[in-house]
């Protein structure tokens, strides 16, 4: 996991909390924010591997969000997580770029597979025919 950095984006700020320091414990370099506006304004600054993004939040919504990285930020790989009501929101955000989305609550392990492949797929992006 070394080198991989990631920014967790949710306005609720204990599940940040937790989660920053879960992932911090499995060797992740991990960036907090509690609203998207605060997301994208680290983003400016610190680039990440990975953003993941609650669909839900109240001052930007994530789909508001994703489109700003992927305008702005391309080659970051967004992993969004959703509640069950946010489903369609979450598949509309893959159709927009989106890696992949997840069910809140998510599984440590899950989370972590998701992390590790959105960084493989942004790697061969990278090293790949120059398109990327």
């Amino acid at each position: 996991m070394a080198g991989i950095r990631i920014l967790l984006i949710d306005d609720e700020a204990q599940f940040v909390a937790t989660m920053a320091k879960r992932l911090r414990k499995r060797g992740f370099s991990v960036l907090e924010a509690d609203s998207g506006r605060e997301g994208l304004r680290q983003l400016e600054g610190d680039p990440v591997d990975v953003v993941v993004l609650d669909v839900g939040m109240p001052d930007m919504d994530g789909i508001q969000v994703l489109r700003e990285i992927k305008m702005h930020f391309p080659r970051v790989q967004v992993l969004m997580l959703t509640g069950h009501a946010d489903m369609e929101v979450a598949i509309s955000g893959m159709a927009m770029g989106a890696f992949d989305y997840l069910m809140k609550p998510v599984e440590l392990n899950v989370l972590v597979g998701k992390i590790q492949a959105a960084c493989s797929r942004n790697r061969k992006v990278g090293e790949g025919s120059g398109l990327g």
